[in-house]
């Protein structure tokens, strides 16, 4: 199938993943932002939607795919999966980040004050992060494998999926936000010429982690979340 500029950005990722290569070269978030489609995304940023689609294209037309079909799999897998994943490695990288912000804080602050901006978001980032996922872990996820296991609509106190949902995907656009205005302060993750291989492990660090988001916001907000509010609807219909 041709692509076209109304083509929805996180419907066209869930379907093929290579294709967020291509939306992350442009600076297109396809993961918080995943409604728009490329027509709207493009001209929100500027850039030429034939030269997007045409990059899309190439990509696409690539034979060797070994990523997973995630929009294929059972949600209490895909729930599983990025728990055990991605909640699992956002933690480890904030634990292992905090002390790496202190150092060069400390050693490189005085010529580069933009670390102390970029430490002040990544602690909040962390702390709001942390609340987030275990929100999913104990109330979103078990009412989600429930549906699946059960294969009947319980009664929630919070009434439906829908509401839950709707948090976590606000609280997923203030980190996306977050982490643009670190991407910023850091240049796109660039040390600076006096950075020591400390400061470079950091940006490293903190770029790998920005980048796992955007899977894992992208697992959730474009497959897992759409796929559980449709599912509590089918199996609501059924009960009455």
């Amino acid at each position: 199938m041709k692509n076209t500029a109304k083509q929805i950005i996180g419907k066209m990722v869930a379907e093929d993943y290579r294709t967020a290569a291509v939306f992350q070269e442009y600076d297109i978030d396809f993961c918080c932002q995943g409604n728009l489609t490329i027509e709207e995304a493009c001209q929100t940023k500027s850039i030429e939607i034939d030269k997007v689609l045409t990059d899309l294209a190439a990509i696409q037309e690539q034979e060797d795919d070994t990523t997973p079909e995630y929009q294929f799999w059972p949600l209490d897998q895909l729930a599983d999966h990025i728990q055990s994943e991605h909640h699992k490695y956002t933690e480890q990288a904030i634990e292992q980040i905090k002390p790496l912000l202190d150092k060069i804080c400390n050693v490189h602050g005085g010529h580069h004050p933009e670390l102390y901006e970029v430490q002040k978001e990544f602690m909040k980032s962390a702390g709001e992060l942390t609340t987030h996922m275990k929100k999913e872990e104990f109330i979103l996820f078990p009412y989600i494998k429930k549906l699946v296991t059960q294969g009947q609509v319980s009664s929630p106190l919070f009434k439906t999926v829908q509401n839950p949902i709707s948090m976590m995907m606000e609280e997923h656009n203030t980190e996306g936000e977050r982490f643009r205005k670190i991407s910023s302060l850091t240049g796109k993750y660039r040390p600076p010429a006096d950075a020591c291989n400390t400061y470079i492990l950091t940006y490293a660090l903190l770029k790998k982690l920005e980048e796992d988001l955007h899977l894992h916001i992208h697992l959730e907000n474009n497959i897992l979340f759409p796929r559980s509010l449709a599912l509590e609807k089918k199996l609501s219909h059924k009960k009455h």
